[in-house]
């Protein structure tokens, strides 16, 4: 079974310890890894679904890796064979079986499955500003807090924002982004977002620089802020568009055409993959239920129907591997705090997250675009991107 699912591997080779202490060797060539293997049941398992076992053996504590889970990433990716079989790619399931209906109340509450663990956790190993995406590396010496920074400033530079505009950003997280744009451009900005604990600190942080003038957050789905009747110069999503899922995308793109005053300009920053294919099951049942990551062809082929003009379009994928390095190692780094408020296999299970998806994002397909778009056409824009320096 092992000779199996090791025979797809045509580059690189691998070594298995097994609970017996024998040993095998898989592959021509220097190992990369050790794969240690505490229980042999384990290996029948994976080569049926080796996306879901090997992700839950780890969190479990039945396979041990002497080595670096990117470099297992690094190997299994030599070979595009394995891109539907492998841990971190897609599985066999057909794309039509997402396609059910979401309602707000089941997003709801997929989102806070993941981001009502606690500010408390997520402080301890993301930077300053409270930023959980993909931040803009200027050189790869610059810290976490200010690559994210840069990040943000880049976001809104793209929006070219003037004094007086209103300002909505979908997902706005704990709210960094919108408190930065009224500072800085003198917008009216509003923030929403699903998560308790997001909402909480965002109000707070406003409350504390006393921009209530300038800057609000809602406890809300923006397809109930849709349906008020609300309209904004500019809209803005920061990793927010994996969560509605592919069925969602097009009830997305209309509230935002419904939001979206005639003329103005929205960003669309979210992680795409290559193909379309279900979320890897592992990261779907454990980290982020609900979630579909989409396509960069086939989020631009919806722009026309709700008449988007596309502006812009700019990968950050190295940005992304970056930035998950660096909260994976803030991450080992909290390991006491962690463990006061949760157990090893949380701490197995979190690690695997950050650790594969830095892999990931090196090795396979999956990246992060930013998707600047006009409703209707705008003829009053910039003509170069000079004005997008930070």
């Amino acid at each position: 079974m092992l000779h199996t699912l090791c025979g797809y591997i045509e580059q690189g080779a691998f070594e298995v310890l097994f609970w017996d202490g024998t040993e095998e060797k898989y592959g021509e060539g220097p190992s990369f890894f050790k794969l240690m293997i505490r229980d042999r049941s384990v290996i029948g398992k994976l080569v049926k679904n080796p996306a879901l076992v090997f992700g839950e053996a780890y969190t479990d504590g039945l396979i041990e890796l002497d080595g670096q889970i990117d470099d297992v990433v690094r190997l299994l990716y030599l070979n595009k064979r394995l891109l539907d079989k492998i841990t971190l790619g897609r599985t066999g399931q057909k794309i039509n079986s997402l396609l059910r209906k979401v309602s707000i109340e089941k997003q709801k509450k997929d989102v806070q499955h993941h981001y009502d663990l606690g500010n408390d956790f997520f402080s301890l190993w993301l930077d300053p500003t409270m930023s959980y995406s993909c931040a803009y590396f200027q050189t790869p010496q610059d810290s976490l807090e200010q690559a994210q920074l840069q990040k943000i400033d880049y976001t809104l530079q793209k929006l070219q924002l003037q004094p007086g505009q209103r300002l909505l950003d979908i997902g706005s997280g704990w709210g960094w982004l919108i408190i930065r744009a009224a500072q800085h451009y003198g917008v009216k900005a509003t923030g929403i977002t699903v998560s308790h604990e997001q909402f909480a600190k965002a109000k707070q942080r406003i409350e504390e620089m006393q921009l209530e003038h300038l800057v609000d957050v809602k406890l809300m789905d923006y397809r109930e802020l849709a349906k008020t009747g609300v309209h904004f110069d500019r809209i803005v999503s920061v990793g927010m568009f994996e969560h509605v899922g592919q069925v969602g995308m097009p009830l997305y793109m209309t509230a935002v055409k419904d939001m979206l005053t005639p003329g103005g300009v929205s960003l669309l920053h979210t992680i795409t993959y290559t193909t379309e294919g279900p979320t890897n099951p592992w990261v779907e049942k454990y980290i982020f239920p609900g979630s579909y990551i989409p396509t960069l062809r086939e989020t631009i082929w919806m722009l026309p129907d709700y008449d988007f003009h596309l502006l812009d379009v700019e990968s950050l994928r190295i940005h992304y591997a970056m930035t998950l390095d660096r909260w994976a190692e803030n991450f080992e780094q909290s390991l006491e705090q962690v463990r006061e408020k949760y157990d090893d296999r949380f701490i197995r299970m979190w690690r695997m997250y950050l650790q594969s998806c830095a892999g990931s994002f090196r090795h396979s397909g999956l990246a992060v675009h930013q998707i600047l778009f006009s409703k209707g056409l705008n003829n009053h824009l910039r003509l170069t991107r000079e004005y997008t320096s930070v």
